[in-house]
């Protein structure tokens, strides 16, 4: 398995950009068809002065923010060094202090877009909020055991930082012990389950976005990262 300082001293361009092609083309194909999928009726209440279209579409936004963050950060980091050499040893709280609010975004929009939202799902009440429940136990178990089992500076892509991090063997316990991938897997399960618990379209079509996109992010940036540092 090569160090970091292995993979950056043979590094290319083409390996920084590998992928992000894709990653922008699905990007705006899946945020123009979620944006199709979306119903705004003309007497539509607001939330904070946005209605629930208003407020998935800045979901949608700042998920895009989000992950093409992520991937400069990613790529320029593991192939350049690039916050380390910025910030030292305050790398990865510098780069928390960035990470974390995107992705607290992310639930908390979809949990604004159901409340303001008025469209229904399918007016069965009853069995939406026993699906969402459903759904939202084992994203709550998942997102426990990511942040027990995994922890947050792997979660934080701390392998991309520290050899010491990269060095870890593989995650166990909880979720981890059913699935390798418990947080995009099951973690974002939990969106369909607020949407579900919300009796919200708008907030179940942000979060069929949601949880599609991340798997762009899990396929186009993570993955050649994985094989770069692990094969």
């Amino acid at each position: 398995m090569p160090t970091l300082s292995d993979i950056r001293a043979r590094s290319t361009w083409g390996q920084i950009i590998e992928g992000q092609p894709q990653h922008a083309m699905m990007a705006v194909l899946m945020a123009s068809g979620a944006c199709a999928l979306m119903i705004s009726p003309e007497d539509a209440p607001t939330l904070l002065g946005l209605s629930a279209t208003c407020w998935a579409i800045t979901s949608i936004a700042l998920a895009l923010i989000h992950q093409i963050i992520v991937a400069i950060v990613f790529r320029l980091q593991l192939h350049r060094n690039l916050l380390s050499r910025l910030f030292g040893a305050a790398d990865m709280k510098i780069w928390a202090v960035i990470f974390m609010p995107l992705l607290i975004a992310r639930p908390l929009t979809v949990i604004l877009t159901g409340w303001a939202d008025t469209v229904p799902i399918t007016g069965y009440r009853s069995a939406e909020i026993l699906l969402g429940l459903a759904l939202l136990a084992p994203a709550i178990w998942a997102m426990h055991s990511t942040l027990v089992h995994f922890t947050l500076p792997r979660a934080l892509g701390g392998d991309h930082f520290r050899e010491e991090i990269r060095a870890l063997p593989k995650v166990t316990g909880g979720a981890f012990n059913h699935t390798d991938n418990a947080m995009y897997g099951v973690v974002f399960t939990g969106l369909w389950g607020i949407a579900l618990l919300f009796g919200s379209w708008n907030a179940l079509v942000l979060a069929l976005f949601q949880q599609g996109y991340i798997w762009v992010h899990m396929y186009c940036t993570e993955a050649p990262d994985l094989r770069r540092m692990y094969d």
